[in-house]
């Protein structure tokens, strides 16, 4: 399956075609992408019950938000430019489906940042959901389990930095890299080293 994951990932990274309503732009390659987000359309009421009315406010809300990838806003504009079987047919099912979509291709332009970058632990992590292909796991990991393995790849690259910085007698950057170890601070180390890397 992996020697096929070159030629996915230039697909994953490609420019979208425009569509009528915008959809979330991916960070640049240097910035970690934004954590996943899944919309929630709060309804007591199935899909099956609701007024035509009620099914367009829901993919509405679902556009709405800033969860939904490229799969997403397709479906969704698709299935409101539709009948309203159309569009419960998309709640039901083709929401989850589009959503499964749009999340394997995060986990591509997340792979390619993270081999650029050298980040072994989300790369070894990413390898193994695309294996897998369970999209209820990568929806968790892209919310919870990215952000650990990130935060860790993050560190190994601050003591690789201090340690170039001891060999050069970069006393500034030596104290930076320190002051970022002493607070730990995962947020504060990303963006330290995004710059660090553009720079």
């Amino acid at each position: 399956m992996r020697q096929h994951r070159a030629g996915l990932l230039v697909a994953a990274t490609a420019p979208a075609p425009a569509l009528v309503l915008s959809t979330p732009a991916f960070a640049g390659p240097s910035a970690a992408p934004a954590p996943a987000t899944t919309a929630t359309v709060s309804s007591e009421t199935p899909p099956d019950e609701m007024t035509e009315d009620e099914l367009r406010a829901a993919i509405t809300a679902i556009l709405e938000t800033e969860a939904g990838g490229r799969s997403v806003t397709e479906a969704a504009t698709q299935a409101l430019n539709g009948t309203a079987d159309d569009m419960r047919t998309f709640l039901k099912t083709g929401y989850q489906l589009a959503q499964a979509d749009d999340d394997r291709c995060t986990l591509f332009v997340i792979l390619g940042k993270a081999q650029q970058n050298g980040d072994k632990r989300v790369v070894q992590e990413i390898d193994a959901l695309l294996d897998r292909d369970v999209p209820e796991e990568t929806r968790a990991w892209l919310e919870t389990g990215y952000p650990l393995a990130q935060a860790e790849d993050d560190r190994v690259a601050l003591f690789v930095t201090l340690g170039q910085a001891q060999k050069a007698g970069d006393t500034k950057l030596v104290q930076e890299v320190n002051g970022l170890l002493d607070r730990m601070d995962a947020e504060e180390i990303r963006t330290w080293l995004t710059a660090h890397r553009t720079a």
